[in-house]
């Protein structure tokens, strides 16, 4: 089997990697990471190769290899997205759209033999208020951001393509992801993982919203967990509606600190400073904070137990090598 990970450098897609690596989808399985760059130290993956998601001729050089399982991660983050309107439209939906029809004109060119599966990592940034106390499956699409609106549109376009049978595939609609490894990034949802992350650091960390803010997680390992599974379900088990809410952990900002404190104690605690910021919390107004997603569940998804687990995830994975 040959998969691919578009977006392979990223934290998630190097999570992926070693998750396929530990764990091989068949014995034949071999890995192609694309990006625009990569971490430094061993690659997980047989092949890296270097490129940009909007460069057209090399996306179809790419897909010329006729890989099996495409895994499609590559995006810019939520905040990065708000504020750079064009750019995020450009590279979350159009170079998508540019890549589906890439990927189509090489299935027809193939004449029945090929015949991917597209496993695309969308977001809960698709849903927007009102909200009810718990989001289900059947809950209406309606983001309120531009991010959320890119993620849903591709859902949409993915959904057709798999409709019209030019490929098998699903979109995973991923929680906030924390604890994530690294330094902060322009993703407004950045705080959720720094309030952790800095503080098992010995570093500041800045709380943006108040500890009333309640969110959805899940950690990095349970989102590789998921992107692994995704690759072994049946197409008609999917269903006629191939986007499916990732289970999670619900959970305020006060309890991921108590959950802080209960592992590094008061010292820890004190290095969280609040210093709130209007566009952050504008953002986080319109986001869903639980969900119930059966969907996924009946389908064998699973994810941290709770908050204190996500905190040990990145303690036992990324911790030491901070």
């Amino acid at each position: 089997m040959k998969v691919l990970i578009i977006g392979g450098g990223g934290m998630v897609g190097q999570k992926l990697a070693r998750a396929l690596a530990a764990r091989p989808l068949n014995s034949d399985q071999t890995v192609t990471l694309f990006d625009m760059a990569f971490p430094g130290g061993e690659t997980p993956a047989h092949k890296q190769i270097s490129g940009n998601l909007t460069d057209k001729a090399a996306i179809q050089t790419l897909l010329g290899e006729r890989y099996d399982l495409i895994y499609h991660l590559a995006s810019i983050v939520s905040g990065e997205a708000e504020a750079r309107f064009e750019f995020g439209w450009s590279v979350n939906m159009m170079a998508f759209r540019s890549f589906l029809e890439t990927l189509r004109a090489e299935v027809e060119a193939s004449e029945g033999v090929y015949h991917p599966r597209v496993v695309f990592t969308s977001s809960i940034a698709v849903f927007g208020p009102p909200f009810p106390d718990k989001i289900g499956d059947e809950f209406l699409s309606a983001p309120q951001t531009s991010y959320g609106a890119q993620k849903a549109i591709s859902e949409l376009m993915l959904t057709d393509y798999i409709r019209k049978g030019f490929f098998d595939g699903l979109s995973i609609r991923l929680p906030t992801i924390c604890v994530r490894p690294g330094k902060a990034n322009l993703a407004a949802s950045s705080f959720f993982s720094g309030i952790i992350r800095e503080p098992l650091n010995g570093q500041e960390a800045i709380l943006p919203v108040p500890d009333s803010v309640r969110h959805w997680h899940a950690s990095p390992r349970s989102a590789a967990g998921f992107l692994r599974h995704a690759a072994g379900l049946d197409q008609a088990d999917i269903g006629l509606r191939p986007a499916l809410t990732m289970p999670g952990v619900s959970c305020t900002v006060a309890e991921q600190i108590e959950g802080l404190r209960a592992v590094a104690g008061e010292d820890a605690v004190q290095l969280i400073k609040p210093q709130p910021d209007d566009t952050i919390m504008r953002i986080v107004k319109g986001w869903p904070r639980n969900f119930a997603p059966e969907r996924a569940n009946a389908l064998g998804f699973t994810a941290d137990a709770d908050f204190a687990s996500i905190i040990q995830t990145y303690i036992d994975d990324d911790l030491p090598a901070a």
